[in-house]
């Protein structure tokens, strides 16, 4: 090989651990609407009761994420207008709020409405 080729090899490596180690770059956003939704039932004796998931909307600076509890548990609420700084990964986005992790399934996604939308 020419000398030029062995240059490039620790070029392309490096390029590649930092792609590899990095990982998802984490983003800005804030809660801006939260509802709850059916999300399985729990039978009990002669009870059928429906089970309850959080669901919020978390818009960052061009898109909102309908997120949703994958699982029904007892959490609390987050608050609306939370700023969060989260990561996506696949179908999840994961976060914290003072303190608490918390990972979320995504929904769907859709471009944010801009301040002209809104008229």
């Amino acid at each position: 090989m020419r000398k030029s080729q062995w240059a490039v090899i620790p070029l392309l490596f490096a390029a590649w651990t930092e792609a590899v180690v990095a990982g998802p770059k984490p983003q800005q956003g804030a809660i801006v609407s939260h509802t709850s939704v059916t999300c399985g039932t729990k039978k009990s004796k002669k009870q059928e009761t429906d089970l309850l998931c959080q669901e919020y909307v978390v818009r960052a600076a061009t898109t909102d994420y309908t997120i949703r509890q994958p699982k029904p548990q007892d959490q609390e609420l987050i608050s609306l207008n939370t700023k969060i700084q989260f990561t996506l990964n696949k179908n999840k986005m994961k976060f914290k709020v003072n303190g608490t992790s918390y990972e979320f399934l995504i929904v769907s996604q859709a471009a944010a409405a801009s301040p002209a939308d809104a008229r």
